[in-house]
């Protein structure tokens, strides 16, 4: 498997309506960042899949790296 490339270093507000399946984008190759557009193909890299309860604005990584994902949770300040 290979390592994500890290698309940004600041994460992506997105408009997200409650019940709908996104498909984030984990291996940072996406040129529909932060979601998938299938670039991901023989990385051994797959997108996560996930909704949300409440319609809103949410904060999704674009490094990468959270432990939250598709979640930011700040590991953007931890990169070089």
């Amino acid at each position: 498997m290979s390592e994500p490339v890290v698309a940004g270093k600041t994460p992506i507000e997105a408009q997200l309506e409650a019940g709908v399946e996104y498909w984030w984008c984990a291996c940072g190759r996406s040129q529909t960042q932060p979601f998938c557009d299938g670039s991901h193909a023989g990385t051994g890299i797959e997108p996560v899949p996930f909704r949300v309860e409440v319609a809103g604005n949410y904060w999704l990584c674009a490094c990468k790296h959270t432990a939250n994902a598709p979640f930011c949770d700040g590991a953007h300040e931890l990169l070089d």
